[in-house]
């Protein structure tokens, strides 16, 4: 039986798209989304792109118009943060004093950025990109004269910003600490694509390096960073993009299981019957898409793609319809004009093999394991990755043999039928606030 009432703790993708989805499978109890961002749900991966050149605006930002929550009857609480979960009461009690009952409850809390732990982090002028506010303070410094910026760390966030910051004329230099850049994400032949892409548009990329300090001068701001090796960088920006921290806090407070995130079963339910948690912030057993089976230890991903299709297995499993989350992780990144695609995990991968054309940067990256793929990563190859979702969701068995014969094409490929895997199914009526594999991973984890 379907409970009387949803809270969902987090009005991001994931929490958005939950109360979406519950409406879209006719529940129709109360819905309540709470976040403690006062502009409600926001599209995130614009940010580090077009709302930084101004070709996307404020009023584009919203996931969804304010329409919506009065057509779909969700009731939207912004600006006011979570604070305690009476799990014998079912209650959720917000910073404002306001008391919320629950039949279910939803945590989607998603992650908050790491800052950098150096002398002078505080310093005016160093700043990290989450939410509008920090994309639209970033905003104003890039519209002006040229800066010296140092962007920290060379995930997908930093990347962007700092391709997004050369197109508009500022000096950028990135800084990471590990020997190649995407280290946990993408393959050496890909990062290494990525690299030479931007250095070929001007910006410097040091890896191997730690910042040790950063450098103000009379009214704190920041003029300098200051390396291991003691190098030091002029500097009118930093821009920290070290990766994020899952907010489990209230879950753990509450006395739910934490694991790099809150624990969660394959049906995204934490040990208490009446929780689930989904997103960012959600760790859940095994890695998914290889056909339908969980394997290893636990998974925590941080992509759009990810958040909707946790959303709408917990709303299936709260409406009385559970199926376990075996989704396909997919990611994007765009930077100057590569569209970096990955389909699948490729962490862990003991054989790669590459199709296409590298030179020309159209090219994909075939990753196996024991023989089996895990994972393709296409650089300006948009059909390789749909139909690498397709296989890994399937379990079609490519060899790399295949991909190395002469020729080979995956468009040529034989249709495989879909396997018997439940499908997560699309909203009849709220179509997903993204296009169809449109996602951003900054980082993503799996624990063994």
């Amino acid at each position: 039986m379907a409970p009387h009432s949803v809270v969902v703790v987090g009005a991001g993708q994931a929490g958005l798209e939950t109360a979406a989805a519950l409406r879209a499978r006719g529940f129709a109890g109360r819905v309540t989304l709470v976040g403690d961002e006062p502009p409600g749900p926001c599209h995130r991966p614009p940010l580090s792109k077009g709302y930084l050149t101004g070709t996307v605006s404020a009023e584009d930002v919203p996931l969804r118009p304010a329409a919506f929550y009065a057509e779909q009857d969700i009731e939207l609480l912004t600006g006011d943060r979570a604070t305690v979960v009476d799990r014998d009461r079912r209650t959720v009690l917000l910073e404002s004093g306001l008391r919320l009952p629950y039949g279910a409850l939803v945590l989607a809390t998603g992650c908050r950025p790491r800052t950098l732990p150096v002398p002078g982090s505080s310093l005016s002028g160093v700043r990290v990109l989450r939410g509008l506010a920090d994309a639209e303070d970033l905003r104003l410094r890039l519209d002006g004269p040229p800066l010296r910026i140092v962007v920290a760390g060379a995930g997908f966030i930093g990347l962007e910003v700092a391709a997004t910051a050369r197109g508009l004329g500022h000096e950028v230099t990135v800084v990471e600490p590990q020997s190649r850049v995407l280290t946990r994400a993408l393959t050496p032949e890909v990062a290494d694509h990525v690299v030479a892409e931007h250095r070929a548009h001007g910006v410097t990329v040091l890896t191997s390096r730690h910042i040790t300090v950063l450098h103000g001068d009379g009214e704190r701001r920041v003029r300098a960073v200051e390396l291991s090796g003691g190098e030091r960088l002029d500097a009118d920006l930093v821009v920290t993009g070290i990766g994020v921290l899952p907010n489990t806090e209230l879950a753990a407070a509450s006395g739910l299981a934490v694991e790099n995130g809150v624990a969660v079963d394959e049906q995204l339910r934490t040990a208490d019957p009446a929780i689930w948690a989904v997103g960012d912030c959600a760790s859940f057993p095994g890695v998914p898409g290889l056909n339908g089976a969980h394997t290893g230890g636990r998974t925590r991903l941080e992509s759009v793609q990810n958040a909707t299709d946790q959303a709408r297995c917990a709303a299936a499993a709260i409406c009385g319809e559970p199926y376990a989350y075996t989704a396909v992780p997919r990611f994007w990144s765009d930077q100057y004009t590569l569209r970096l695609q990955m389909a699948g995990l490729t962490a862990g991968a003991d054989e790669t093999v590459t199709a296409g054309d590298p030179a020309g940067g159209r090219f994909s990256v075939f990753c196996f394991r024991a023989g089996r793929l895990i994972g393709v990563e296409s650089v300006n190859r948009p059909a390789d990755h749909g139909i690498a979702a397709r296989l890994l969701a399937n379990g079609t068995a490519l060899s790399a043999a295949t991909v190395r014969e002469p020729g080979f094409d995956l468009k040529r490929l034989p249709r495989t039928p879909p396997s018997a895997t439940p499908a997560v199914p699309d909203s009849p009526t709220t179509p997903t606030a993204s296009p169809s594999g449109s996602t951003l991973q900054e980082r993503l984890t799996v624990h063994a």
